[in-house]
């Protein structure tokens, strides 16, 4: 097999995609994060608790498949409201840092009309690459 799909143990069922996708050569795809819970529920409406959501889940689908934080490479951040993330910047980057310490790979920031599930805020994906595969992939 070319790669293996990751799904976190416990989560929901991933509809129609896989959480994240590990080739052979250790680049891991973690697919698009949102700010709902490992049971696919939203706990929060609010932009900042959406996003450190979004990072957990990220985090929690390299840790599935043996990496760690700072084998994450890229973000893309998808955003629904432009103003209200420059106007928390400050809170943004505690949250951040909350999940991710001081680990800053290449990111991109999109401003969207809106995701597919509507209660999103933020969509974030990831791209990882895991050198050391012992994990639980």
């Amino acid at each position: 097999m070319a790669h293996t799909e990751i799904f976190p143990d416990g989560w929901a069922p991933a509809k129609g995609y896989a959480n994240g996708v590990l080739t052979r050569d250790g680049q891991l795809f973690v697919g698009g994060q949102i700010g709902w819970t490992e049971q696919q529920v939203f706990e929060t409406h609010d932009f900042i608790g959406q996003m450190e959501q979004a990072l957990r889940n990220i985090v929690a689908v390299v840790e599935k498949a043996g990496g760690q934080i700072s084998d994450i490479t890229r973000l893309t951040w998808y955003v629904t409201d432009k103003q209200e993330y420059l106007a928390r910047q400050r809170e943004v980057g505690q949250a951040y840092r909350r999940v991710l310490g001081r680990h800053f790979p290449a990111m991109t920031m999109v401003v969207v009309a809106g995701l597919i599930e509507d209660e999103a805020l933020v969509e974030i994906e990831a791209t990882a690459v895991i050198t050391d595969r012992s994990g639980g992939a």
